[in-house]
């Protein structure tokens, strides 16, 4: 019953692939995802992007992301606002973290305005206590509805 207004794809790429060490590079999918995107440009031009990451924990807050309100204010506020409507209170509308994720080759090599969705204040990142116990499918399904009723709405400047 989704009536986007656009075509959906679906990418998955993981930021912190192959990271043993700070001297390992980050973004390995993205990076290539966007050189590819940018170098042989396939027949369709993508308007939007939304990275979700690290949305499923049961005290869901998500703030503004700085490099999202950088780079792709539009995608940013546009999310807020349809969360504000549907009244989703884990959608915070200020500005928090400036989080280096897979957003960012997306917005920088790309071009593509890509929002980062992410629950950065969640305590058990990459901690033994990052189980299915501190996450919530309630969380992911709030995150879920934003994003749906976002994609039959979104309209680029």
């Amino acid at each position: 019953a989704l009536r986007p207004t656009y075509g959906v794809d679906f990418v998955f790429f993981d930021g912190e692939e192959l990271v043993y060490s700070d001297r390992d590079k980050y973004f390995h999918g993205s990076e290539y995802f966007a050189l590819r995107y940018r170098d042989a440009p396939p027949a369709h031009k993508y308007v939007a992007g939304v990275l979700v990451d690290m949305i499923a924990d049961k005290d869901l807050n998500i703030f503004q992301e700085g490099h999202s309100l950088r780079y792709a204010p539009h995608v940013t506020k546009t999310i807020w606002q349809v969360a504000a409507e549907l009244k989703e209170k884990a959608f915070i509308p200020r500005r928090k973290h400036e989080v280096n994720d897979d957003h960012l080759p997306l917005n920088r090599i790309a071009k593509i305005p890509t929002c980062d969705i992410i629950d950065f204040d969640y305590p058990h990142w990459h901690t033994r206590n990052d189980v299915p116990a501190a996450c919530s499918g309630d969380s992911i399904v709030r995150v879920g509805r934003v994003i749906l009723v976002w994609l039959e709405r979104y309209r680029p400047e």
